[in-house]
């Protein structure tokens, strides 16, 4: 194994295939899933197969690991991080989707979460659902506040259908270019 391939996501580590259902590499759902149905088997793979797309296309990416960060979920080293999903509860057009990071500490996960929110609501004509609600596990030390960011953005397209920051979030020095 090189030296870089560990951290940039070489080839000749560990991944599971995108059309591949592997319950013991990807995280628990969470307290954000609690009350949905959260998909598992072909319904799980097929909508992460659609969201290696999209992130493709929009350029979310693990800048830790070098990779699309649909790419977490098949990475045999990180069998507690990636993505889960789940259908709202209260409503079948609605999609709900957890991130876990990798570490507690994870600086990257703001810019992730907004990012793959920016990816799968604005590219809502290519999947089923008419929102895809984003948060981060409550593991992360800044979970409230990446949240709250998030719950502010998810309204904001809501209402105006717009997936830019808020004027909060652009002060707030936002890096993702989505």
């Amino acid at each position: 194994m090189s030296l870089l391939s560990g951290l940039r996501g070489g080839s000749d580590v560990g991944f599971d295939s995108y059309g591949a259902f592997v319950r013991e590499h990807i995280p628990d759902p969470g307290p954000f899933l609690s009350e949905t149905a959260v998909l598992t088997g072909t319904d799980h793979a097929a909508f992460h197969r659609l969201t290696m797309a999209l992130f493709e296309e929009r350029g979310v990416y693990d800048m830790t690991f070098g990779y699309n960060l649909a790419r977490l979920n098949l990475d045999h080293r990180h069998s507690d991080a990636g993505f889960r999903y789940g259908r709202d509860p209260d409503d079948s057009s609605v999609l709900r989707a957890e991130f876990t990071p990798t570490t507690e500490f994870c600086p990257q996960s703001d810019t992730l979460t907004v990012g793959a929110f920016r990816a799968w609501n604005g590219l809502s004509d290519r999947h089923e659902y008419d929102l895809v609600r984003v948060r981060v596990s409550p593991e992360h030390h800044q979970s409230t506040q990446i949240n709250d960011r998030l719950k502010r953005l998810e309204t904001r397209y809501q209402e105006t259908g717009e997936l830019q920051a808020d004027g909060q979030d652009e002060s707030a020095g936002e890096s993702a270019p989505f």
